[in-house]
């Protein structure tokens, strides 16, 4: 069903309205450094995506693109500030709809995909939204745990930090 695209030669746009007619779909891998808007939120541009994108119809003729991407992104712990690498995977089912108002009749486990009027995708803008989408808000490389689990604040400091504390020792005087 799909077709592998070389290395560097992913195509810029795809007609899914043809790709969905024939069943069809495109295999492909992009430099992390190709991707311009995602490459703010990296550590470094090391490596690449391995994507494919697959077109079809559903049982309810629903036409649908099928994502699929596997990528190790390369990020800034904000714990320790050192470089990890998150492992992705992701697949994500796109229902293609021409109108807005055809995103309610799509079916559940289906993200809505405005299409442009021409029918035209970019595959690297559809994985590019994906893999933006999956950094975290704040990266921790695993096993960096609380700094409250190394350092548990004892009673004193915890009361010292309670604003209530100095009502309780007046009421305890009176």
């Amino acid at each position: 069903m799909s077709a592998e695209v070389p290395p560097g030669r992913v195509p810029e746009v795809l007609d899914a309205w043809r790709l969905v007619a024939a069943r069809r779909g495109v295999e492909g891998r992009l430099p992390l450094s190709a991707l311009s808007r995602l490459a703010g939120l990296l550590y470094d541009t090391d490596g690449e995506v391995r994507f494919s994108l697959d077109f079809d119809t559903d049982e309810l003729q629903t036409p649908y693109a099928e994502l699929k991407i596997d990528a190790a992104l390369p990020l800034l712990c904000q714990r320790s500030l050192e470089r990890f690498v998150l492992p992705v995977q992701i697949v994500q089912r796109l229902g293609l709809i021409r109108d807005e108002a055809d995103e309610a009749a799509l079916s559940p486990g289906y993200e809505p995909l405005l299409m442009p009027a021409d029918g035209m995708l970019q595959p690297s803008d559809l994985v590019e939204d994906e893999l933006i989408l999956a950094v975290p808000v704040v990266p921790m490389a695993p096993g960096n745990e609380a700094v409250e689990r190394d350092w548990p604040a004892d009673q004193a400091e915890r009361d010292a930090a309670n604003p209530f504390a100095v009502l309780s020792s007046l009421k305890k005087n009176n």
